[in-house]
């Protein structure tokens, strides 16, 4: 049985307004705030900063978005409900859904927002 692919949130840098969210780097912030938790974290002093395979920025066409990922509820469910929160807190527009794999489209465009 194949395993279903993960649940991701998309928050959108857009209020249910229409407004623009701003600052305009808020997530680059966001997912920065989060970037402590998910597999593969570095630490000590030759760590470097990067962002949690499961809170991460993104553009959608022209507008930034943060891609939340389900799984981090299993990790830390205090992190999860924070990133929705900031998105509730903020009036920002989230839309569950996924991204797949297309079967047969060249690596490049392999990844695809549904």
């Amino acid at each position: 049985m194949a395993e279903a692919a993960p649940t991701e949130y998309f928050i959108q840098g857009i209020t249910s307004t229409g407004k623009k969210f701003r600052p305009s780097d808020w997530s680059e912030r966001l997912a920065g705030v989060m970037s402590g938790f998910g597999p593969g974290v570095r630490k000590g002093p030759n760590a470097y900063m990067q962002y949690s395979l499961y809170v991460r920025p993104t553009m959608i066409g022209d507008l930034k978005c943060v891609i939340l990922d389900s799984r981090l509820r299993d990790i830390e469910p205090m992190a999860f409900d924070f990133v929705l929160n900031f998105a509730k807190d903020n009036d920002l527009v989230v839309t569950e859904a996924c991204e797949l794999q297309l079967e047969h489209a060249t690596p490049q465009a392999k990844r695809h927002v549904i």
